[in-house]
C-alpha cells in the first residue's frame, strides 16, 4: 500500500483495493469477493464517498442495538478481515460480542486463515473455524448455512457486514435482530435487517467503535432510546432521496 501517493485523489480507495489484493494473496478473499467490493463501490461513489447523517443515524442504532443485546455476535467473511480486521476485534471488545467466521465460498483453509488474521489483531476467540460446533440453517442454500451453536446459533443479535440476503432473511426468520452493512440501500439484505448501515465499511466500522464506546458509559435507558427512536424503513427512503439528488445534481 506504500506505493499508492497520498497525492492520488483516489487515494484511500485505491489503498482499499490493495487491502482487498492483499486479503486474496493471503487467501483471505476469493474473486467473487473482489467482484463484489467493485458492485458496492460503484454505489460509494453515488454516495459521493462520504458518510451521511443518515449512515450516522443507523451507526448509533446498530452500537446501541449491540450492547443491549445478551448474545452479540459480529459475524464475518473475507473481504471484511482483508479491510478492517482491528476494527472488528475493537467492536467486539467494545460491545461483549463474540466474532464468528462464516463464508459464502467456504473452506477450511479459508476458515483458518481468517481466524489467523482476527488473532492477529488481538481476538483471542474466533468461532466458526471448525466443525465441533457447527450446525445449519436450512433455509440458506450455501455454505453460509453453516453457523456456531456458541455464537450465531445463540445470537439474539447478529452484526452481518458485507451479506448476502438469503443469511439475512434466514436470521430474521429465527427470531434474531440483524444490523447489516450494505452501501446498496435496494438489497435484499438492506431490506431485511433490522438496521441498515449505507456506508463503506471502512468508513462505518471506526464509527462504530466509537459510538459503542460512548454509549456504554451511559444509562441503559439511552440504548433503548437509539434504538426505539430509529426507522430502519425511513433511514433508507432517505439514503434512496440523498443518492437520487446526487445523481440529479451531477447530470444537470
Amino acid at each position: 500500500m506504500d506505493k499508492v501517493s497520498p497525492r492520488h485523489p483516489r487515494a484511500e480507495s485505491l489503498r482499499t483495493r490493495e487491502r482487498l489484493v492483499e486479503g486474496f494473496k493471503a487467501g483471505l478473499v476469493v474473486p467473487a469477493g473482489l467482484a463484489a467490493h467493485g458492485r458496492g463501490e460503484a454505489f460509494d461513489y453515488i454516495l459521493g464517498e462520504q458518510t451521511t447523517k443518515h449512515a450516522q443515524r443507523a451507526v448509533e442504532a446498530a452500537a446501541a442495538m449491540l450492547l443491549l443485546a445478551k448474545h452479540p455476535v459480529i459475524s464475518v467473511n473475507g473481504n471484511v478481515v482483508a479491510l478492517v480486521p482491528a476494527e472488528i476485534v475493537k467492536l467486539a471488545k467494545a460491545a461483549n460480542a463474540k466474532i464468528e467466521v462464516n463464508l459464502f465460498h467456504g473452506s477450511v483453509r479459508r476458515e483458518a486463515a481468517i481466524a489467523k488474521c482476527l488473532r492477529k489483531h488481538g481476538a483471542k476467540e474466533v468461532l466458526g473455524a471448525g466443525r465441533k460446533f457447527s450446525t445449519r440453517i436450512k433455509e440458506v442454500h450455501s455454505d453460509r448455512r453453516k453457523i456456531d451453536q456458541r455464537g450465531i446459533g445463540a445470537a439474539d443479535v447478529v452484526l452481518v457486514p458485507l451479506e448476502d440476503g438469503d443469511r439475512t432473511e434466514a436470521l430474521k426468520k429465527l427470531g434474531k435482530r440483524v444490523i447489516a452493512i450494505d452501501l446498496n440501500p435496494m438489497s435484499r439484505t438492506a431490506q431485511a435487517a433490522d438496521v441498515t448501515i449505507v456506508d463503506n465499511i471502512v468508513r462505518a466500522l471506526p464509527l462504530m467503535v466509537k459510538d459503542a464506546k460512548r454509549l456504554s458509559h451511559g444509562p441503559k435507558t439511552r440504548l433503548h432510546d437509539v434504538v426505539r427512536d430509529f426507522d430502519n424503513e425511513a433511514n433508507l427512503g432517505a439514503m434512496l432521496e440523498f443518492m437520487l439528488g446526487r445523481l440529479k445534481n451531477l447530470s444537470k
